[in-house]
């Protein structure tokens, strides 16, 4: 598909939507990959759990996973409407799929999630850990400690508690896929402590794909750029939300489908060799 075939900035005033934001309300809304991705069977009988799951990346991923053979849990905040549209389109490409609502802040929550999946399929065989809280201050001194607390327990703290549950149901051959960012390599001063988890996402991961070699279970992460979710203007200043994605080469932001194949591939046995390393999806800007 041609690079220049999605909505570029600027966009039209967002209707004001709530943290973490829904797909519903947005304008243009994103694709997922649900008229666009075809799949090949490339995780046939593989079982798939997906955090953040209902919109945005997690549910392009679990759009392509299911056409690609996998089931897939599909864990979510509270957006219900959401992760039920995502199962539905899970289920029509002929694959389980099965809702885990609840917050990841919560240790007890993380655990069962994982729990829950691997009563339903009796293992897990993909992880991707890739739910995500942001919000935007212009100054240090606006952000409180339990701000500060929150975005790490989402987004560092609930992948290592989700993965080290994961664990025991998981065999050589598995696979674990982190959602680091763009942010990881040039941090965005009004998302320091956003950006600071993404950069330790990425030492997480490098370290574990180490960690996990001798039990034949690779980890890698995926880095996106501006890409068109719910969390964008949920959590972003309106005037950036009407030129996102002009900072990058590509001048737009990317779609969640545009993400999908690399979670495919990283998933995969093709992907045998592949461990530790972090995949740009950045709209020409480079991760060096």
């Amino acid at each position: 598909m041609p690079t220049y075939s999605y909505p570029s900035p600027p966009f039209s005033k967002q209707k004001e939507i709530r943290p973490p934001g829904n797909n519903r309300e947005m304008y243009p809304l994103p694709d997922h990959g649900e008229q666009s991705y075809k799949g090949s069977q490339r995780l046939a009988g593989k079982v798939a759990l997906i955090t953040g799951a209902d919109s945005g990346i997690g549910r392009a991923v679990a759009i392509a996973y299911a056409r690609e053979g996998a089931d897939v849990g599909v864990a979510y905040l509270n957006e219900d409407e959401d992760a039920k549209e995502t199962a539905r389109w899970v289920e029509e490409a002929g694959r389980k799929a099965l809702l885990l609502p609840g917050d990841i802040a919560d240790h007890e929550h993380c655990r069962t999630l994982v729990a829950d999946t691997a009563q339903a399929f009796g293992r897990i065989d993909i992880l991707v850990n890739n739910a995500a809280y942001q919000m935007s201050y212009d100054s240090l001194e606006e952000i409180t400690d339990h701000e500060w607390d929150k975005t790490f327990s989402v987004n560092i703290g609930a992948n290592f508690r989700i993965t080290k549950a994961a664990l025991p149901y998981m065999r050589s051959g598995s696979t674990i896929i982190n959602t680091t960012s763009i942010n990881a390599d040039a941090p965005s001063p009004g998302l320091i402590a956003y950006a600071a988890t993404k950069g330790a996402i990425q030492n997480f991961t490098g370290g574990l794909a180490q960690l996990l070699a001798e039990r034949g279970i690779r980890v890698n992460c995926v880095a996106p750029g501006p890409i068109w979710t719910p969390l964008i203007p949920s959590t972003m200043p309106m005037e950036k939300v009407k030129n996102f994605g002009l900072q990058v080469p590509m001048k737009r932001p990317g779609q969640p489908a545009e993400l999908a194949a690399v979670f495919v591939m990283l998933a995969s046995d093709e992907a045998s060799y592949i461990s530790g390393a972090t995949v740009a999806v950045t709209g020409g800007k480079p991760i060096i």
